[in-house]
């Protein structure tokens, strides 16, 4: 049985319908920096299809929670 994969920033951008390059995602993460109170999930960067696949797949505790919990933290710099 394979195990679940393992899945890269570039993979969730790319899953999102963003740009996937490391330079694309440090720049979107740069001009989307989060309050500390405000939920990563619940920010109005998102569409809401993009809304929808963070809050399912974090809610599963998918093979995406990883990667979406270091976007959360790289968004929310001063937390």
């Amino acid at each position: 049985m394979l195990g679940e994969p393992d899945y890269t920033m570039n993979d969730l951008f790319a899953q999102l319908g963003l740009e996937s390059s490391d330079e694309a995602i440090d720049t979107f993460i740069e001009n989307h920096q989060l309050a500390k109170e405000e939920e990563l999930i619940s920010s109005d960067v998102w569409t809401d299809s993009q809304r929808a696949f963070l809050q399912e797949e974090w809610k599963k505790d998918a093979a995406w929670v990883e990667v979406i919990d270091d976007l959360n933290v790289r968004m929310h710099p001063d937390a």
